[in-house]
Order: structure tokens, then C-alpha cells, then sequence
């Protein structure tokens, strides 16, 4: 399966793990690389250089596949403006094969000069974007790829609330940069059809959530298997920081907050870091906002990432196959 990701990275399958916080670090970024996919280190559960570097070298350790690394420019009360200018400047010290990138732009939040840095170094640079003007800024920029991310994404979809199927042919029409396709993602249909519709390839987290090699609590797992794709939510809207999240007991009180005007004030201490961090812990799945996406009701079973990515893979050849026969009558 030869796209422009996995010619431009050297993987063999143009499947690729999203940032997620305190779940993405060396051990699922290199079962997900072994198995022939792009695994990813997330920046920030590392607070300090010392330990971020070493989750590069850790997973250069356990894997001499490539990887990303994913960086979210985001409002924070725990990660600082400092911190993103570190991790790109280790990213690019540490030449990683390349770096995810949400939220703020590079060049608006860091400085071109980080933008320019990591081209040098080779490291490849994708922005995750939900219109089509940001995918723009980031070719002008100097990016070398688009994460086209719908409004069915876990985390924080763009509140443009444009779908997968749309964005992703519209960023292909509007750009020359490879595009893959986020929001949505699970199966081998979905990654046969992000290929139709011009995408290089997907992205996806939620579904590796639900994989052996993910450490996060059973009751985690199992919880979002008896999920149903209608059972997310968007929260955080009146803070403009919009986010889709599985309903629990947190998230409707959030919402409570919300409707009651409370603001970030009220809204802060339902959504800090560490009550997620207790979450994936405990299997308490009521205690924090799980930023899963749609692609729940498509989640239904534990894997290990060598045995999804293979199905993936086999799974939209048969798709492909299928339509094709579809076609010829």
C-alpha cells in the first residue's frame, strides 16, 4: 500500500497514531511503528527536557521504525509557551521523523525560525487543521503535510463543524501537500475511503485507545466498546476551546457549567490533566472528560496493534476490490 506518507516516511502502511495525552509514550508509539504503522511520542505528558528526551531515546530503543511526535499549541495551565519552543527544538535536535502539530500554528505561536529548524533537520512537519484557509497558511508556512480533522474527531475538533467526507477532498482541491484524513477513523473502510477521497492516508487515536499494548485501565477499554457512536459530545464551547468528549457524569457536569454561564473559572477544575491522568489510572469513567471521537461505534474489540493494523490493512483492499468489482458491472 504506497501513498505519499509512506514513501515520504518509509513505513510500510499509511496508518498513523494521533496525540493523546498520557497514553502515547514509547511503548504504544513503538507497537504501532513495529507493526508497520506511524506510532507517536506526546509531548506533553513530559514536563521537562530531561524527560522528553529520553521518551524519544526510549522508543529509538524499542523500535527502529520512524515516529511521530505530537505537540499541542494549546491554552495550558501546566504546559508554557517555553515548553512548545522545547520540544520543537529537541524534535528537531533529535531529528524524529515528524512532528504533529494542533492547535496554534508553528510560525504565529514559536516563531518561523522553529518552522525553519525542523525543516533543516528533515524532520517533517504536518499541522492538524479543520477548514480549509488553515491547510492554506500551512503550505505557505513551510509545513510538509495536512492532518485534515473533522468535526467527528475526539480532542479538539475545529468548531467550523465540518465532517471528514467534506474536508478532506476540500484541503485536497486547495493544496499540493499530502493529506491525511482524521475523525472518523477505525476500520478498513474508512481507511478505503479516506484513499477515495484523495486523502495519503489516516489518523487515529480512539481506536488505538482499545489496543493491548495501550496502558490505560480495562474498564476504559471496555467502556468504549459498549459505546455507541451518538454517545459523544462536544463540551467547552463557551470557552472557545471546543472539545468532543464521551458522556459521563463529568462531562454533563461541565455542560451544566456551561449552560449556567460559569466560564472558565467553573469549567477549569472538571478538565484539568490530572483528573484524566486518574481516569486512565483508576478506570474511573466518571471522574474526567475521555476525548474520544464517533469512531466508538465502529470499536469493537481489544486488539493487539499488530493484529488491527494488519486487518486495517486487508480489510480496505477488500473494500477497494469490492467497489472496483461494483463498477465493472
Amino acid at each position: 500500500m504506497k501513498t505519499a506518507i509512506t514513501e515520504m516516511f518509509g513505513i510500510k502502511y499509511p496508518i498513523i497514531c494521533g496525540a493523546m495525552m498520557w497514553l502515547c509514550k514509547p511503548e504504544l508509539c513503538a507497537a504501532i511503528s513495529n507493526a508497520g504503522g506511524m506510532g507517536n511520542v506526546t509531548a506533553a505528558n513530559y514536563e521537562t527536557e530531561e524527560d522528553f528526551r529520553a521518551a524519544i531515546r526510549e522508543t529509538r530503543k524499542l523500535t527502529d521504525k520512524p515516529f511521530m511526535v505530537g505537540v499541542t499549541i494549546l491554552p495550558s495551565v501546566r504546559i508554557t509557551a517555553d515548553h512548545y519552543n522545547m520540544y520543537l527544538r529537541v524534535c528537531a535536535e533529535e531529528k524524529v521523523a515528524g512532528v504533529e502539530v494542533s492547535g496554534a500554528p508553528v510560525d504565529k505561536a514559536c516563531g518561523m525560525e522553529y518552522i525553519e529548524m525542523l525543516n533543516k533537520a528533515g524532520v517533517k512537519l504536518f499541522h492538524k487543521v479543520g477548514s480549509v484557509r488553515h491547510a492554506i497558511h500551512a503550505e505557505k508556512s513551510g509545513y510538509s503535510g495536512i492532518y485534515a480533522a473533522g468535526i467527528e474527531e475526539g480532542g479538539h475538533p475545529l468548531n467550523d463543524d465540518v465532517s471528514s467526507m467534506v474536508l478532506t477532498p476540500r484541503i485536497v482541491e486547495e493544496t499540493n501537500l499530502p493529506v491525511v484524513t482524521v475523525g472518523g477513523i477505525a476500520n478498513g473502510k474508512n481507511l478505503a475511503a479516506a484513499l477515495a477521497l484523495g486523502a495519503d492516508g489516516v489518523m487515529m487515536a480512539s481506536r488505538f485507545m482499545t489496543t493491548k499494548e495501550c496502558n490505560v485501565h480495562d474498564n476504559i477499554k471496555e467502556e468504549v466498546l459498549r459505546r455507541q457512536e451518538y454517545e459523544t459530545t462536544l463540551i467547552c464551547k463557551t470557552i472557545h476551546l471546543q472539545a468532543r468528549a464521551l458522556r459521563n457524569k463529568n462531562v454533563e457536569a461541565i455542560l451544566e457549567v456551561e449552560k449556567q454561564g460559569g466560564g472558565l473559572e467553573g469549567i477549569l477544575p472538571l478538565i484539568t490533566g490530572e483528573r484524566i491522568a486518574n481516569a486512565w489510572e483508576s478506570g474511573d469513567i466518571d471522574v474526567a472528560p475521555m476525548m474520544v471521537g464517533q469512531s466508538i461505534g465502529l470499536i469493537h474489540d481489544i486488539p493487539t496493534c499488530e493484529e488491527l493494523i494488519e486487518r486495517m490493512v486487508h480489510e480496505a483492499e477488500e473494500q477497494i476490490a469490492l467497489v472496483s468489482k461494483k463498477l465493472a458491472g
